[in-house]
């Protein structure tokens, strides 16, 4: 028995594309919507404050991808050069149970997550978004705007904060020039919030956080994605929207179970059911609405299956014996 180890370097040499893992991780998703995958809640452990190890686990049929990423991700890291999220992905035959592939985790959790929120504003965001807010100019910040900007070419300005000022500047020097789009640098978090189609929250997640974006900072016919839980938009900012989702439910009653979201209204239904067509998208440009994206084991797998068979047909990766 052997399994394929592929490092990061060999995860991004495989060579997927965002648009590619935008498509898969909408397939997982609507194999979600209509009832066809198994993924349970995903546990974690907390060996420092605001930090977690969390297990996810899951199963898409439909794609033969069967698997589980160890995960961690600790707020504290860049003091030590080191990056916020880390961890590995170990793929199965769905079969034998026998493991099959370990590879890094954490190029693909930074894809898949902007492939979600690029999935999520397909379906919630208005048409043709001019104006994104990027809250946290680290690897979550690039990435979404990548996804974005791939889902709709239309996005023309970036209005870009973060609390470390040298990080927003190597942001806005590198999302410009990779993107074209002007990025506007913004000191405080109203400026860049109030006239984006799009707004997108990347900051630490928080146990006991001290949010700050307001609910009146929010313009009519605004798509919200916060990637933090509860850290960043203030309760009335969830209870102003017209419509509430999550990427799913069961895990959102989890994590309320265990001290977040503590004043934020139950969503009216998971992204996978958006997905579906069994519960409503935007209906009007007017709309304020929100999916509370918490990551999903399924994106994870859809991304992974497709890296692990790309890198056998073209000889990528170490050969270990189990």
């Amino acid at each position: 028995m052997e399994l394929l180890y592929l490092s990061r370097s060999d995860v991004e040499r495989v060579g997927m594309s965002m648009a590619e893992i935008i498509k898969a991780v909408e397939e997982a998703f609507l194999e979600k919507g209509r009832g066809r995958v198994e993924m349970p809640p995903k546990p974690g452990i907390h060996p420092r404050k605001d930090a977690f190890i969390h297990a996810m686990p899951a199963y898409i049929p439909s794609l033969e991808a069967a698997g589980i990423k160890w995960v961690s991700g600790y707020p504290e890291n860049y003091k030590r050069g080191l990056p916020y999220i880390t961890g590995l992905i170990i793929l199965n035959d769905p079969e034998t149970g026998v493991p099959m592939a370990v590879m890094d985790a954490s190029w693909i959790t930074a894809m898949r997550t902007g492939a979600a929120t690029a999935v999520a504003a397909k379906y919630l965001a208005r048409k043709s978004p001019k104006t994104v807010a990027i809250i946290g100019c680290g690897v979550q910040g690039r990435t979404n705007l990548e996804a974005l900007k791939v889902a709709f070419p239309s996005i023309e300005t970036v209005y870009a904060h973060d609390i470390l000022p040298e990080a927003m500047e190597r942001y806005a020097d590198e999302m410009s020039g990779k993107f074209g789009v002007e990025v506007i640098k913004c000191a405080e978090p109203e400026d860049a919030v109030r006239d984006a189609d799009i707004v997108v929250t990347a900051t630490p997640i928080l146990k006991e956080p001290q949010p700050v974006i307001c609910a009146e900072w929010l313009k009519p016919g605004v798509f919200a994605c916060p990637l933090d839980f509860d850290s960043y938009f203030k309760p009335e900012a969830f209870s102003a929207m017209d419509r509430l989702y999550t990427d799913d439910l069961e895990q959102f009653r989890y994590y309320r179970s265990i001290g977040y979201f503590q004043k934020v209204p139950e969503p009216d239904g998971d992204l996978g059911e958006v997905v579906a067509g069994s519960k409503p998208a935007r209906q009007s440009d007017d709309e304020r609405i929100m999916s509370i994206n918490l990551g999903l084991a399924i994106e994870d797998m859809a991304t992974a299956i497709h890296i692990y068979h790309r890198a056998v047909e073209m000889g990528i990766g170490q050969r270990l014996e189990l």
